[in-house]
């Protein structure tokens, strides 16, 4: 029997500018995302039934039926499988996780049918799941449909941190006070090392910052604990929150700035990455 294993990495937005809305009420979108080498495991295996279930740590409140894009995903292919979702990445967190589990899950499905050809819907799922299957850095903008792989990331080391409290995208949106924002750069930066593309990503912003710290004031406070970590170069909000990373010029450094935080914050969901 096949049985197919897909990890399903964390996204995190490096900077987000929202540059406008449509009429529809969809935001525009200008933003450079990068994924760390920690997630979710996506295991999917045919099956006389459909079948899901969801284990791990983080699995407590993550629904198993057609509300959970793991289960839609599933179901555009149109045949019985068993998909085992081990959840490892906090939910509403801003680093993608539901896009990046339904990315993975087609992914398996595409491999497991022998089909290399997404079905149709794939990438209507949600605006993250296109640039969720690229899984590298690229650069993203409108409301998620034109996504460019971005080859120029040096090495990145990271601190990921979460204080355990979800945030609803829709109302960071809702917010927000100014919808239309100045983008990045037309061309982004090439062959900058890691301190000289840390320097750059300070001039880019989260423009969903400040709105999801009002909705929730924690993340302010996760953003000062990670600016005051030995090494910490910046520190910044991952998609509408309440994720937030640090950057540091060096993968020990990162390490070590975690454990730390970790034992300040035990209640904290706390990871070092590195980030591609």
């Amino acid at each position: 029997m096949s049985i197919i294993k897909v990890f399903a990495p964390a996204k995190v937005n490096l900077t987000l500018h929202v540059t406008g809305q449509r009429k529809d009420g969809y935001h525009l979108l200008d933003s450079l995302v990068a994924f760390a080498d920690v997630g979710d495991r996506v295991t999917v295996m045919p099956a006389p039934a459909p079948r899901f279930e969801v284990t791990g740590p983080r699995a407590d409140g993550v629904p198993t039926d057609n509300t959970n894009l793991v289960a839609r995903a599933a179901a555009l292919f149109g045949i019985p499988v068993h998909i085992l979702l081990s959840k490892h990445l906090p939910a509403s967190a801003g680093i993608g996780g539901g896009s990046s589990d339904a990315a993975a899950t087609l992914l398996a499905l595409s491999d497991l049918t022998g089909d290399t050809k997404l079905p149709e819907g794939a990438t209507e799922l949600g605006a993250d799941v296109r640039v969720c299957l690229m899984r590298q850095a690229a650069r993203m903008r409108g409301i998620g449909e034109d996504v460019i792989p971005y080859h120029d990331l040096p090495p990145l080391f990271a601190v990921l941190a979460n204080p355990g409290i979800a945030v609803s995208t829709p109302a960071v949106f809702a917010a927000l006070a100014t919808k239309t924002n100045p983008p990045m750069p037309k061309k982004l930066p090439k062959g900058l090392k890691t301190r000289g593309f840390i320097d750059w990503l300070a001039t880019q912003r989260n423009d969903l910052e400040a709105p999801a710290i009002d909705a929730a004031p924690v993340i302010a406070s996760v953003l000062q604990a990670l600016s005051s970590l030995p090494g910490a170069r910046l520190a910044r909000m991952s998609g509408s929150g309440a994720t937030c990373f640090a950057l540091f010029d060096t993968e020990k450094a990162a390490q070590d700035a975690a454990r730390g935080l970790s034992a300040r914050q035990p209640d904290w969901w706390v990871e070092p990455v590195r980030l591609s």
